[in-house]
């Protein structure tokens, strides 16, 4: 499996369905004590008991029609991607990589048969995050609610809802399989390039078209918006199955209230060092660590004495290779943070403390 991911040129999406509610007990009133104790063994294997596919069924169908109609189809000339309605003021938040360079949008809405129009308002390829607005607000368009990204867990049941490959308002469903993935997306074929930390992993199907589109919750809740596939250098790059990623809900929500409020991102959360850096090889060809070419003046690094020319090979306990294995480390790191950089200079290895400043 590679490591790196490919974005979902025309959005895959991850679709699970999360974890089960409880059963609803009731119990009895004006039993002796016998059948008291009878009942209240009763009730107790009852919870006990798992959730029957009729129960489960119903959560689905419940989500669904809850959460579709916030669920909506781009059309960027060719290609085609899905949205998630953010507000009732015909906000609508995707990937930057659906809109691409494009200014002007066709949205087909759950409640629309025709095609609205809609323009760009700002996009964040750092994030891969585009918000678009519609020109004119049809009557009924809901909003979706966006969950905590903390509270999701290995295990739960998602549903993703988007337009595979031009289907629109399509469901499938899977199981959130890890959180905290760190993934860079490539950069060709329209990728923005992005590393995204925290990024939520799912076993759902990703396919071109889904992404943008909403990795919800059985709470009703959009957990994350469905971006990358992995793949799988043995299957020719093809998307490898059952390994998706999600950009997390409450950074979602965070870069889109943003964009709403001052029509850019003005507090990007994204950790930096303030320096242009360019991988470089040992004298076997293997990536030996990060060049430094330019130093932000005023930056982290310069702050810390870092100078062009130096070559970083650490940060904190995580060797560093290449410019995409520093890019990931900075990732899952916040602006202020405190790190250690190791690095060599004129053939002398150094350390510093840096205090990370923001993208």
């Amino acid at each position: 499996m590679d490591a790196s991911r490919t974005r979902a040129r025309r959005p895959f999406v991850p679709l699970a369905a999360l974890a089960c509610s409880l059963a609803l007990l009731s119990g009895c009133s004006g039993l002796d004590d016998a059948a008291g104790e009878e009942g209240t063994t009763a009730q107790a294997a009852r919870a006990r008991a798992p959730r029957s596919g009729t129960d489960l069924q119903s959560d689905y169908l419940k989500v669904i029609k809850d959460v579709l109609p916030s669920v909506v189809q781009i059309q960027a000339r060719s290609d085609l991607g899905s949205g998630v309605v953010f507000d009732d003021q015909g906000h609508i938040v995707t990937n930057a990589h659906v809109v691409g360079s494009q200014k002007t949008f066709k949205v087909t809405a759950a409640n629309t048969e025709e095609a609205l129009s809609a323009r760009l308002v700002y996009s964040y390829p750092e994030q891969d995050l585009a918000v678009v607005k519609l020109d004119k607000v049809p009557h009924g368009l809901r909003a979706a609610t966006f969950g905590d990204s903390a509270k999701v867990e290995v295990g739960q049941l998602v549903l993703a809802m988007g337009s595979p490959l031009g289907l629109s308002s399509s469901v499938t469903e899977g199981i959130v399989s890890a959180t905290g993935r760190t993934v860079t997306e490539g950069s060709s074929g329209g990728g923005t390039g992005a590393t995204i930390g925290n990024m939520v992993q799912t076993s759902a199907a990703i396919n071109p078209g889904n992404s943008g589109g909403a990795l919800v919750n059985l709470a009703g809740q959009v957990i994350g918006i469905p971006t990358l596939a992995a793949t799988d250098p043995d299957l020719g790059g093809s998307a490898a199955p059952g390994i998706g990623f999600a950009i997390p809900g409450s950074m979602v929500k965070t870069v889109a209230d943003q964009i709403v409020k001052d029509g850019k991102v003005t507090d990007s959360g994204r950790a930096a060092l303030g320096i242009t850096g360019r991988t470089v090889v040992n004298d076997d060809y293997q990536a030996a660590g990060v060049a430094v070419a330019e130093v932000k003046a005023g930056g982290a690094a310069a702050k810390a004495g870092i100078e062009s020319g130096d070559i970083i090979i650490g940060l904190d306990a995580t060797p560093i290779t290449t410019i995409t294995s520093l890019t990931e480390a900075l990732a899952a790191e916040r602006p202020g943070a405190k790190v250690t950089v190791t690095y060599t200079r004129n053939g002398s290895r150094k350390k510093a403390d840096v205090t990370l400043g923001e993208q």
